[in-house]
């Protein structure tokens, strides 16, 4: 079983999760910004969203690491791996808290999140779902290297899928 690491890139530490982290999830999983993930949601269905972060690095070796700012230690947002049934393939994801955006730091994460996916898991390949209307995350998609895949298997009908290879 792997443990949950601890990343650090040139201005971040991708960090487990703690019970902290939750308030500014909640707002974001709750409110317009969540549509491209399917929400806005619920509270209680962006608890078990929350929970299940948590849990799929006991069940698959892989979830969600949060980004912070290594010098003042303010919690940007989230990247990572997510595996289980509701995934066909293991998928990177990530979100930026909207005072944060626009400084690199999605990128940066995922960048760091796609070599310990690479040489610490050893996954083959990893795929981002996209909403067609996500145009910053499509583009960061492609920024990372990934190629659009319409034959690969989506948890979401309407999604694009990015295959990082």
């Amino acid at each position: 079983m792997f443990s949950v690491p601890t990343l650090t890139t040139a201005r971040l530490t991708l960090r487990p999760m703690r019970s902290e982290d939750w308030a500014a999830y909640r707002w974001l999983m709750g409110s317009e910004r969540a549509q491209y993930m399917g929400g806005p949601f619920s509270d209680a269905a962006a608890w078990g969203m929350f929970c299940s972060d948590h849990a799929q690095w006991d069940l698959f070796g892989c979830s969600a690491l949060m980004i912070d700012e290594t010098v003042t230690g303010a919690c940007v947002g989230q990247v990572g791996i997510n595996a289980g049934p509701l995934f066909p393939e293991f998928e990177l994801g990530w979100f930026v808290y909207p005072e944060f955006e626009g400084r690199g730091y999605a990128r940066e994460a995922a960048e760091a999140m796609l070599s310990w996916a690479k040489e610490v898991r050893q996954l083959p390949s990893l795929v981002s779902y996209v909403d067609p209307a996500n145009a910053r995350s499509a583009g960061l998609a492609l920024r990372l290297g990934a190629e659009l895949d319409p034959k690969a298997e989506r948890p979401s009908p309407g999604d694009l899928v990015y295959r990082h290879y």
